[in-house]
């Protein structure tokens, strides 16, 4: 499911499963995201900027739970384009719809 116009924030869980950590519907979730909807901006090393085709809002993917291994289950946060533009330091590229 594409990103609701109203969501800012979606937080990943781990759920026990047979015995197992695993990601919940959430985790799933971000995951189609990130590797086949939203377009990757930019990176640093625990976080990740991508854009929302569909309204160019920017989103962090990030890791909350720095205690786990791998950081935990993750997490995607909205964030202004002010905050996007001064965190990862990049130019915005021309939109050819706009002259």
């Amino acid at each position: 499911m594409k990103l609701l116009s109203t969501e800012t924030e979606l937080i990943g869980r781990g759920e026990m499963v047979d015995g197992r950590v695993r990601g919940d519907a959430t985790c799933e979730r971000i995951e189609w995201l990130v590797s086949g909807y939203l377009e990757k901006i930019a990176s640093s090393d625990w976080e990740t900027l991508f854009r929302d085709p569909s309204d160019v809002r920017y989103w962090e993917k990030t890791y909350l739970q720095s205690e786990m291994h791998g950081g935990g289950p993750p997490s995607l946060f909205a964030l202004s384009a002010e905050k996007a533009h001064a965190k990862y330091g990049f130019t915005e590229r021309a939109n050819s719809s706009n002259p």
